[in-house]
């Protein structure tokens, strides 16, 4: 809830506390969609830290900030010089607007993945500047349209029919889980009155809860019962999460992936011991084919010349027994390849032992990386383990091998296909039935997939960038505009037979883009 207005409403009566009459000394960024908003009041320094990555978007505002020497740039040259005058809340609305002295304005639109930063003139409706210029949106965006009016009464609630989405769209997941764990689904309607005023007392009297959910760390405006922070300062709550976010959630996913990979590792290892140990087994329980040459070279005189089988003595298991013979060769020539099979599987037997130690050794060090890594509970100490183990280096050998160039934007990961037999085996072994294929319309190229996140939709400017890749590698690579067909990789299937790359799409949608590679 700390992107949510019934938040916002509380945070920036505190915000405009801290910065009223702050002069902005500094504006940059330093990581990708992350701006910093560095300000003097009676010669103290506070910040307004911004982190809106698509699949983190946070607040913080942090007494210190250490600007780095390198990969900074700074952003709003308009701001700097400039004094907070008012910071207030949009009227039902995820955005709050910053108010100057001399009457520009800066927004901050809170909407999850489409969060931003948007500049406007004293006057002026229509942006100046624009933080994340992909979200095209934004550029057309009036600062007037954004406030909200609802209808709160007993009435339109009647009204509605109870629905809390349209009476109160602003409640956000939390509070809508909570109403459903009241019953309120199946209530009557004067008792869903009853529990959606119950939920805006609450939310007009908040205490700030960091909870951590099946979706990672959230903020709760609710009574928690097992909260793992708690404040009645939204500020402070706001700096504690933006720590759990970014810090805390970012070290656990690295660390999660690690694991991940090991326990992967792990699995493959033992799945290829069991195997390999049954085969031993098997190979050490058959009759060795050079008993059977020694028992066909000593009896050369009892077999007919033209045999396909022949009853012999086994001296070996002091038995009669039925030797087939091979049409065409002699027993002597027969016994030879018995021989050469026996000494192959000598080799065989030898190398599955190999094969086998090392495999054994691996899995021991798989294991014993595991161990280590469930003791490791701050971020230096995993850095030093992933350099410690040579891990960046191994994994991108590993990625090398893969069939398909790895890109990111916006938190989506893309992957695109590096020939024709790339594009099948890419889709066949590294795309889900949700991902998103792509792919130039009527002439050859490389198949490109947006890979789901689950929750989340694919936000049109992650299409688009996908879309401008499909075409940068395709024969459209030149031209000044270019088709791109999309649609969900359930459609997308390989017809027996058809050339590498070649592949039959239903249910796919068309767009215009211009082709732009990676660094474009």
């Amino acid at each position: 809830m700390h992107l949510n207005y019934h938040f916002l409403r509380f945070l920036c009566p505190q915000l405009n506390v801290s910065f009223r009459d702050a002069e902005i000394v500094t504006c940059f960024s330093q990581n990708k969609d992350e701006l910093v908003i560095g300000c003097i009041i009676d010669d103290s320094e506070i910040y307004i830290r911004a982190n809106l990555l698509p699949s983190i978007s946070c607040l913080s505002f942090p007494d210190e900030f250490k600007r780095g020497k390198r990969n900074t740039v700074s952003l709003f040259p308009e701001l700097l010089g400039q004094k907070f005058s008012k910071i207030e809340v949009i009227p039902f609305e995820r955005a709050f607007v910053c108010i100057m002295e001399s009457g520009d304005k800066l927004l901050f639109k809170l909407h999850g993945t489409r969060s931003n930063v948007i500049y406007y003139r004293k006057g002026e409706d229509l942006p100046t500047r624009v933080f994340r210029n992909e979200i095209k949106d934004d550029h057309q965006l009036q600062l007037h349209v954004l406030a909200k009016n609802l209808d709160l009464s007993k009435a339109n609630f009647i009204a509605l029919e109870g629905n809390a989405s349209k009476f109160l769209p602003t409640l956000g997941k939390i509070p809508r889980e909570h109403l459903k764990t009241q019953g309120y689904i199946e209530a009557s309607l004067d008792k869903k009155w009853e529990l959606m005023q119950s939920m805006m007392d609450m939310l007009d009297s908040p205490l700030y809860s960091i909870v951590k959910g099946h979706t990672g760390h959230s903020l709760s405006l609710l009574p928690e019962k097992k909260p793992l922070y708690q404040s009645s300062n939204p500020i402070a709550a706001c700096n504690e999460l933006f720590k759990y976010l970014v810090v805390i959630q970012a070290f656990e996913k690295e660390k999660q992936y690690w694991v991940k990979s090991f326990e992967d590792q792990k699995k493959k290892s033992q799945a290829y011991i069991l195997k390999t140990t049954e085969k031993l087994n098997s190979l050490e329980k058959e009759t060795a084919p050079s008993q059977l040459a020694d028992v066909i070279m000593a009896n050369l005189h009892q077999i007919p010349k033209g045999a396909e089988e022949v009853e012999l003595f086994n001296f070996y298991t002091q038995e009669q027994a039925i030797f087939k013979l091979k049409r065409g060769l002699s027993p002597q020539k027969f016994a030879e390849n018995l021989y050469r099979k026996s000494k192959n599987r000598k080799i065989e037997i030898d190398q599955l032992y190999q094969n086998l130690a090392d495999k054994e050794a691996l899995l021991e060090n798989i294991q014993a990386m595991l161990a280590e890594l469930s003791d490791i509970t701050h971020f230096k100490d995993l850095k030093s383990f992933i350099k410690q183990n040579q891990l960046l280096s191994k994994e991108k050998e590993k990625q090398e091998q893969v069939p398909f160039k790895r890109f990111e934007f916006e938190g989506f990961e893309i992957l695109i296909g590096k020939s024709a037999k790339s594009n099948d085996e890419m889709l066949r072994y590294f795309a889900w039935k949700e991902d998103l294929w792509l792919h130039a319309k009527d002439v050859s190229g490389s198949h490109v997939i947006i890979k789901y996140k689950s929750g989340l939709n694919f936000p049109k400017t992650v299409l688009e960038k996908a879309a401008e890749l499909a075409a940068y590698y395709s024969k459209n690579k030149n031209e000044s505009i270019a088709p791109i067909i999309y649609t969900p990789v359930k459609f997308v299937r390989k017809v027996k037979g058809a050339a590498p790359g070649a592949v039959m799409v239903d249910k796919e949608k068309v767009m215009m883009v211009v082709p732009r590679g990676p660094q474009d």
